[in-house]
């Protein structure tokens, strides 16, 4: 295996392990409080239906749903810069500044702190296009 595609599976995986821990945020937020939107869900702990998610679980919702508009278009990215063997330490540095960059958002995300948020979604981006114009050259 390349230094490259190991590199890239283990941002995959954290990039996975992070929005699962999304997922048991909003979970633990749900059960912690036995609220649920879904009337399935109340009836099972015979509660009533809230009209609303709690506020950490639609902020974490948010989160969750801004992970979907940018982490598939790294997996894309990243796994054509692997085939292309687009230059190592670049696309190295793009995949863990990429992973790490999102690990930031979420937390800036779910804490509610800006400009924080703002600026780690702006480098996750640098690094798609970082990507992209690699890809770009290995390609043409």
């Amino acid at each position: 295996m390349s230094d490259l595609l190991h590199l890239y599976s283990l941002c995959v995986l954290v990039l996975f392990l992070k929005m699962l821990a999304i997922s048991c945020y909003q979970g633990y937020f749900r059960l912690r409080h036995l609220a649920f939107a879904n009337a399935e869900d109340a009836a099972f702990v015979g509660r009533a239906v809230r009209e609303q998610d709690l506020p950490q679980v639609r902020r974490a919702a948010r989160a969750w749903a801004n992970d979907l508009e940018n982490i598939p278009l790294f997996f894309v990215l990243g796994a054509l810069a692997v085939a292309l063997q687009t230059p190592f330490q670049a696309s190295a540095g793009a995949f863990c500044v990429f992973t790490g960059a999102r690990v930031v958002h979420t937390l800036t995300y779910l804490g509610g702190w800006q400009p924080w948020r703002t600026l780690s979604y702006g480098v996750a981006m640098v690094c798609l296009l970082a990507l992209a114009a690699m890809i770009g050259i290995a390609g043409g």
